[in-house]
């Protein structure tokens, strides 16, 4: 069933990273849903995880990894780390990946699943996401798993030169998924079409 979600879900609507399609057929979504949504774990469409949130359907994770260029020596900053499946999908592909979550038993939740698939290189924190992880910064890559009306000053701050941000931006019911380069002090935004998330929460956020 995973291998053919990656070949009729992802590589069949345009994802053309080797390396990213050879990720998402490397981690078993069935372990990153809610007990009783197993069957429906590898279907192109979101489910919950409880506490009001969900994760997110394959292709979106597949077309946000993609956008988000990941290298095998970066480190990547992920704002929203909900039941882990994204972390696990950048695990594979990044030297480290550092992640942030607001809520304790959502992070908790998320330890549990990265430890049962051995993703050694992924550190869980929890706090408010719109502040980024100053501690670790600059970050090859930013990844935004939740909708925000704009992208957060903290995250921008810590993107490193030639870094590139990948986030929903919009309103609570549809945004637009964007890429941000940073080149010096230039910014370039980019388009990934419409998309929609559940809302990011904090200071810089909702």
């Amino acid at each position: 069933m995973r291998h053919a979600m990656v070949e009729y879900q992802l590589a069949a609507r345009g994802i053309r990273d080797e390396r990213v399609l050879e990720a998402m057929r490397g981690v078993p979504r069935h372990l990153f849903v809610s007990s009783g949504y197993e069957r429906a774990a590898y279907d192109d469409m979101p489910l919950p995880i409880g506490a009001g949130q969900t994760i997110s359907q394959p292709y979106i994770v597949a077309l946000m990894t993609a956008m988000l260029e990941p290298g095998p020596h970066d480190r990547v900053l992920e704002i929203g780390a909900g039941s882990g499946y994204q972390a696990a999908v950048l695990s594979l592909l990044c030297e480290r990946v550092v992640t942030v979550e607001r809520l304790p038993e959502v992070a908790e939740g998320a330890r549990a699943n990265l430890a049962r698939i051995g993703a050694a290189n992924v550190e869980v924190h929890v706090g408010d996401g719109t502040q980024g992880w100053p501690a670790l910064a600059p970050y090859a890559g930013i990844i935004v798993t939740a909708a925000a009306p704009f992208v957060p000053e903290p995250l921008l701050a810590q993107l490193a030169d030639n870094g590139r941000l990948v986030a929903p931006v919009g309103g609570r019911d549809i945004q637009e998924l964007v890429r941000i380069r940073r080149q010096g002090d230039r910014l370039v935004h980019e388009s990934g079409g419409p998309v929609r998330f559940v809302p990011l929460i904090g200071e810089h956020g909702w």
